[in-house]
């Protein structure tokens, strides 16, 4: 049901873009849109990964430089029976992360440096599971294509400012306007849609690959009580990013925060308790104790 779901947000994703494209140019502006967006995400398929973690300084770490987060990464890897992803570390004193690749094969995860600095070890890798269940669900190629068309849909919006109305949109100025007005707000909640979507089944599969629900929902509450008080200037300066976080990082006095949120943190805890319930589990020391 959540892959159907994904599918439905994302080709309303794609058909919002091409009606973008016709409402400034009417038939031919909808042929532009299509190559403009079949194009971007051709590029974001192969350079998507690159792109994310030099915008973050993102450094390549290996067992000689850190030597816990590697090999926690393994085990978690080899638990979820996924190859061994590379292993990033931004330095950003905010707590979060965030992983990226087109496929399980090429994936990479990446801790802040405030998260290894900030959280106990079976915090850290409570989340590093959530990381691996997205590379699991090829959630890292899904969110990318989407934050590429908002991105897209955005630049429309640029576009129909500076151009104005024209003859061949169909709906003249009015066309113009839902296009600068409407278009990026409605692809924000999209976005939003499928990140929430996302972000529930990777909780629920991270700590499967941990078998520590609890793990991942003690990290979920000290990042957001993190995040609400230090702040994150590289993603704040690339909102459209924001949603690869395992908590929006975007500060609560910026707008456009309200739309590349993640579901609630509470109602995530609530689920990740429940489940640790079912398991019969309750808070103890881990093997990263």
């Amino acid at each position: 049901m959540n892959v159907l779901r994904t599918g439905i947000l994302m080709a309303a994703m794609t058909g919002l873009f091409l009606a973008a494209g016709f409402l400034i140019g009417g038939q031919s502006g909808m042929v532009i849109a299509f190559v403009i967006a079949a194009g971007m995400n051709v590029f974001a398929y192969w350079n998507s990964d690159k792109m994310v973690l030099r915008m973050y300084r993102a450094r390549e770490v290996d067992e000689a430089s850190a030597p816990d987060l590697v090999r926690m990464v393994r085990q978690l890897a080899q638990n979820a029976d996924l190859p061994m992803p590379k292993v990033y570390v931004a330095d950003n004193p905010q707590p979060n992360a965030f992983a990226t690749g087109r496929n399980p094969a090429n994936a990479a995860v990446c801790a802040t440096t405030g998260l290894l600095e900030r959280l106990s070890a079976e915090e850290i890798a409570g989340v590093m599971a959530h990381e691996l269940a997205h590379v699991k669900n090829r959630d890292t190629l899904t969110m990318t294509i989407a934050a590429t068309i908002a991105g897209a849909i955005a630049m429309l919006a640029n576009f129909a400012f500076f151009m104005g109305g024209r003859r061949d949109s169909p709906l003249g100025g009015l066309g113009v306007v839902l296009v600068m007005l409407v278009m990026p707000l409605a692809a924000s909640l999209i976005q939003m849609a499928i990140s929430r979507t996302r972000e529930y089944e990777a909780d629920r599969i991270g700590a499967a690959i941990s078998g520590r629900p609890l793990w991942l929902a003690s990290a979920l509450q000290q990042i957001q009580s993190s995040a609400q008080r230090i702040g994150n200037n590289e993603a704040e300066g690339h909102p459209a990013s924001a949603h690869m976080f395992i908590i929006n990082p975007l500060s609560g006095g910026n707008f456009r925060s309200l739309f590349t949120t993640h579901p609630s943190t509470e109602e995530r805890v609530r689920r990740l308790t429940a489940m640790a319930a079912q398991m019969g589990q309750a808070p103890k020391p881990g093997p990263w104790s």
